[in-house]
């Protein structure tokens, strides 16, 4: 597993929630984010899916 820790765009809990759901889609479930840092941290598997589809689903 690999950590990572994106710079997105969150303005509300509902921002918050459609990132959680995006990542849960893509079968992240351990994402912890925070709207007074823009930033979602997360572990995902590179083997099943890399960095760069994560981005294109969450940004």
């Amino acid at each position: 597993m690999k950590k990572a820790i994106l710079q997105v765009e969150l303005h509300c809990e509902n921002c918050e929630k459609a990132v959680h759901n995006a990542l849960a889609d893509l079968g992240i479930t351990n994402a912890v984010t925070s709207i007074e840092n823009n930033q979602v941290e997360f572990e995902y598997d590179p083997t099943k899916i890399s960095l760069k589809k994560i981005k294109e689903e969450i940004m």
